[in-house]
């Protein structure tokens, strides 16, 4: 008998679970604490040895860009106090809390390396041996791995390259000459903590110009709107972001800051770009603490060449350039990820030629990863009940 023969007499004899979901981040943990309020068992798999891990490996001076009110898990508040934005320690004692208040059962440490198709059911090939499961929900994350592009000649470079999900301590920017790759969501979080250090020069290279909105605009929180921006057509939702960037910002291309290829609402559905929150960057743009330089060309042992031929010299490179899902080896031979490696479907939507597996958390959302994780939680949880109980038992 071969090995293949026997691991596929094994996984037939295995027990069929009637859910397992894969990650406890947020979209993990909404999820299954929405299938065991409806009657179903769920296991959750997740591949690191403690809970949040990923924003624990975030910056020290790290905020969430969405309200506290609206950036909570279902069921659970935040402590009287506790800010608007609130700070990544405190993001972590939410899920924790949110974890131990609904006895959520997750198994730490067991990384999911394949899915494959059972005919009936899910394989789920992990670490710790394979597991059989009738419905599979893909939550790890859209933000899994951080991507940097293959600039030439990096590798020359005299200075230190780093990705913004490493960005650390601000105050250890001090002094120091930085050039920001990228005008998203990263970028600017890294440009607003930049904007209160005293660096020796800050750049900012874009390939595009942000869909950027102000944290506040008087005493109102941008993002308490989010729940109605979100009922909008897409057209007019691109309109109000553009609207309130020029009339709060201004005219940034007067200060060298590309063009946005089309509206912010729209950049969210067709390339995954999330809205840009501004916390005193764009002052610091405006004063000329941030200059904002070409597209990167190349890099040399002395410097960086920019498009137009021109050379700055940083000490340190932040490529504010985006993650990727990683998702290819999990589940790259079933064809349900696009060119970029997100899932074609996400939330209650699923291929029907795939019925059972699920992805939940993989596009960003207009109203932030907390409030969205909890909708798409419940819808996933509602056509996995549902299609249970005509199940045969």
């Amino acid at each position: 008998m071969t090995d293949t023969t026997s691991g596929t007499m094994m996984e037939q004899l295995s027990t069929v679970e009637p859910a397992i979901v894969i990650g406890a981040g947020a979209a993990g943990l909404a999820v299954a604490q929405a299938l065991m309020k409806a009657g179903v068992a769920t296991a959750i798999l997740e591949k690191e040895s403690r809970l949040a891990e990923p924003w624990r490996r975030r910056h020290v001076q790290l905020h969430l860009n969405t309200h506290r009110d609206l950036s909570a898990l279902p069921g659970l508040v935040y402590p009287k106090g506790t800010p608007a934005f609130p700070h990544r320690d405190v993001v972590i004692r939410h899920m924790s809390d949110f974890h131990e208040a609904n006895r959520l059962p997750v198994e730490f440490g067991v990384s999911v390396e394949a899915i494959v198709s059972g005919g009936d059911h899910w394989i789920v090939r992990t670490s710790a041996g394979t597991r059989l499961a009738r419905h599979v929900v893909v939550a790890t994350g859209r933000d899994r791995e951080p991507y940097t592009p293959q600039w030439e000649g990096m590798q020359a470079f005299a200075g230190r390259i780093i990705h913004s999900a490493d960005f650390g301590d601000a105050q250890a920017y001090a002094g120091k000459k930085v050039l920001v790759v990228g005008a998203g969501n990263s970028g600017f979080d890294a440009l607003n903590h930049l904007a209160g250090i005293d660096t020796a020069a800050v750049w900012l290279s874009a390939r595009n110009g942000p869909a950027l909105l102000p944290k506040r605009v008087g005493k109102i929180a941008v993002h308490r709107l989010s729940p109605f921006m979100a009922r909008l057509p897409l057209r007019l939702a691109d309109a109000v972001m553009a609207v309130t960037q020029r009339l709060v910002f201004g005219d940034l291309t007067k200060f060298g800051m590309p063009p946005a290829p089309s509206g912010g609402a729209s950049r969210l559905t067709s390339d995954y770009t999330a809205i840009a929150a501004d916390d005193g960057a764009v002052n610091a743009i405006k004063s000329g603490k941030i200059t904002v330089v070409p597209m990167v060309r190349e890099f040399t042992a002395e410097g960086v060449i920019l498009a137009n031929g021109s050379q700055i010299d940083p000490d340190i490179v932040i490529a504010a350039t985006g993650y990727r899902t990683g998702l290819e080896r999990m589940v790259g031979n079933l064809g349900v990820l696009d060119a970029k490696g997100v899932p074609l479907f996400n939330g209650g939507d699923a291929d029907p030629k795939l019925p059972g597996l699920w992805f939940t958390g993989m596009r960003p959302s207009i109203r932030g990863c907390f409030a969205n994780a909890a909708i798409l939680g419940k819808a996933i949880a509602g056509r996995i009940a549902g299609s249970l109980s005509g199940a045969p038992g």
